[in-house]
């Protein structure tokens, strides 16, 4: 997500339960149990995941909708990324997906400490939930050698298990999807199939992942591949989800692989209203998501307030009003846990 750490001139980029609002917990959180943080996840129900036309389905061949939680930034906001906090998420929210978004610099590099991005994906692998391997980048085609070198590295270390999906570019700007995008994925995605032929990969389309339409114009080549859909609830609205429905009845799968309740800019009031209608829609056509973020940055789309642990373990005090919401949306998501 663009946040003021970026340039100013994509500050206000596009990034993204129920079918109604959630209220708000009063309640303190609950202490999980070791034997909820030990319990079979969504991998072992649903195993290896693969688009079949409009839809992400399982093992089963039935369509599987997942919902979780994006971490920030992993060089801004890495303190998050401890195993204990995939712990926490699996057991008191319910998450049944994280995503791990590995920082990418302005040179073009990703995150130089990759030990807190392997031990997040161990610990999901550990929980038995899914985890994206985000490249969080927005010029992700300017650092195609970075990129597929981060790839090749990702898919020998974990090719084979089923809980890991690639992400291979966050979210570009505003550039041609055939002309840009398409051939930087295609490279990307050659790089990880040498070595991990099955897992899901999911690719960014244009204008911060919201003209989902245009890639459905030109999809690419490859039989296991989801498309970036990114909304935020303050912001993205009607519009957006025609765009998404253009897509969708042009046969290609989407995954809302981040979203937020406030506004574009990762602040503001919590918009109730928007995010039911997104629910709504997220439901009808069995979309996974995971909402935007794991952190204590000083804004609406933070999930816990400044101070709060870095290890899981939050109480309702520590949970910003979109962490409250959110966590009720995806417990709500996530039930019943097993089929």
């Amino acid at each position: 997500m663009t946040k003021s750490f970026l340039p100013a001139f994509i500050a206000l980029f596009l990034a993204g339960c129920s079918t109604s609002p959630v209220a708000e917990s009063t309640s303190k959180v609950p202490s999980p149990t070791p034997e909820a943080s030990s319990s079979v996840g969504a991998v072992s129900v649903h195993g290896r995941l693969r688009t079949a036309g409009n839809q992400i389905v399982g093992k089963h061949g039935e369509p599987v909708s997942l919902a979780g939680m994006s971490f920030f930034w992993s060089q801004w906001k890495g303190e998050f990324y401890q195993p204990s906090t995939v712990a926490w998420l699996k057991a008191d929210w319910q998450a049944n997906l994280v995503r791990a978004a590995v920082g990418v610099g302005r040179d073009g590099q990703p995150d130089p400490d990759l030990d807190k991005v392997h031990a997040l994906i161990r610990a999901a692998i550990d929980q038995d939930i899914y985890v994206i391997i985000d490249w969080h980048d927005h010029r992700a085609e300017a650092h195609t050698a970075a990129a597929v070198a981060f790839f090749e590295e990702m898919a020998r270390t974990y090719a084979g298990n089923p809980h890991v999906i690639y992400e291979i570019y966050n979210e570009p700007l505003q550039v041609s999807w055939s002309e840009t995008i398409k051939p930087y994925a295609e490279t990307v995605i050659a790089a990880i199939r040498a070595h991990d032929p099955d897992n899901l990969i999911i690719v960014g389309t244009p204008n911060w992942s919201q003209r989902v339409d245009e890639a459905a114009a030109d999809p690419l080549d490859d039989s296991n591949v989801a498309y970036t859909l990114h909304f935020y609830a303050g912001t993205h609205k009607a519009d957006l989800r025609a765009r998404a429905i253009t897509a969708l009845e042009a046969n290609i799968a989407l995954f809302v692989t981040e979203w937020g309740t406030v506004n574009a800019d990762g602040d503001g009031e919590v918009d109730h209203e928007s995010v039911a209608a997104w629910m709504k829609f997220m439901r009808q056509w069995n979309l996974s998501h995971a909402n935007w973020a794991v952190s204590d940055k000083e804004e609406g789309a933070s999930i816990v307030r400044p101070g709060a642990s870095t290890s899981g373990g939050w109480t309702d005090d520590d949970l910003t009003a979109s962490g409250r919401f959110v966590r009720e949306l995806i417990r709500d998501w996530n039930q019943p846990v097993a089929r």
